[in-house]
């Protein structure tokens, strides 16, 4: 192994059945991330059972606990690095450690902001997730590879009682799911607006990105992996509001390398 691969950062992920494809909300949180502070690091994909294994070996902290409150749940993102040696869990707690061990590197969370980082986190899932994340998480189980589905199909079967091709909803009930998405779209975009009328810039801190657009370009990536990049949906997601979620995805291509 060379010198330059022994500091890499590992980057733990979820993968498709198909390769290299980036698709989940929350490692793509980290992902931007990453990719952002233009850090050395390689990506080691990961299937659903193999999460809880890889992080008890590593020393990745869980990042809840299941239904009986007392069995730890162990999920991606993960990183770890080897400059340290530590393995961190979670996109907020990895962003809070490349911004203190790396502060050469552009800023995730800037100074005095991250009680507000934080708090977009599930402000942005409700305007999104009980609106069209039961339609993705559908669309993408079809897309994992057979181990990951047989896990994922046991898993979310046992959580919401349900077959998966009977969990997203159909018909009239698809329609208002989906008139509840644009209308989340249309009360996050105009965050960003009272945030450009502020500082002129195109995010929510000014004319850089921060972690808290990583969380809305993280969950926007997932509803592209969800539906296709050529879907009839993912065209109308970035016509709404004028072209806003266009702009905002183009303006963050630069840092969804995989």
């Amino acid at each position: 192994m060379s010198a330059s691969n022994q500091t890499e950062i590992i980057f733990y992920d979820i993968p498709l059945a198909e390769s290299n494809i980036c698709w989940s909300p929350n490692t793509w949180k980290t992902r931007f991330c990453l990719n952002y502070k233009g850090l050395p690091y390689r990506t080691e994909w990961v299937e659903y059972p193999d999460i809880e294994g890889l992080c008890k070996k590593i020393g990745a902290a869980p990042t809840d606990v299941k239904s009986d409150g007392v069995t730890p749940t162990y999920t991606l993102p993960v990183i770890y690095d080897p400059t340290t040696k530590r393995a961190i869990s979670e996109s907020f707690n990895i962003a809070l450690y490349l911004d203190a061990t790396y502060p050469g590197t552009p800023r995730l969370i800037p100074s005095g902001t991250s009680g507000l980082q934080s708090a977009f986190i599930p402000l942005a899932m409700l305007r999104i997730i009980p609106h069209v994340g039961m339609i993705v998480r559908v669309e993408i189980f079809q897309k994992l590879s057979g181990k990951g589905q047989e896990y994922f199909r046991r898993t979310r079967e046992a959580m919401y009682g349900k077959k998966m091709e009977e969990l997203a909803p159909k018909g009239e009930a698809r329609i208002q799911a989906w008139k509840g998405f644009q209308k989340g779209l249309q009360l996050l975009s105009e965050h960003y607006k009272v945030a450009k009328d502020e500082t002129g810039g195109e995010y929510l801190c000014g004319s850089n990105p921060t972690f808290a657009d990583f969380v809305l370009a993280g969950m926007l990536q997932w509803c592209k992996a969800g539906f296709g990049a050529n879907s009839e949906q993912w065209k109308e997601i970035l016509e709404l509001q004028g072209g806003r979620w266009a702009t905002f995805v183009t303006s963050l291509d630069r840092y969804t390398k995989v």
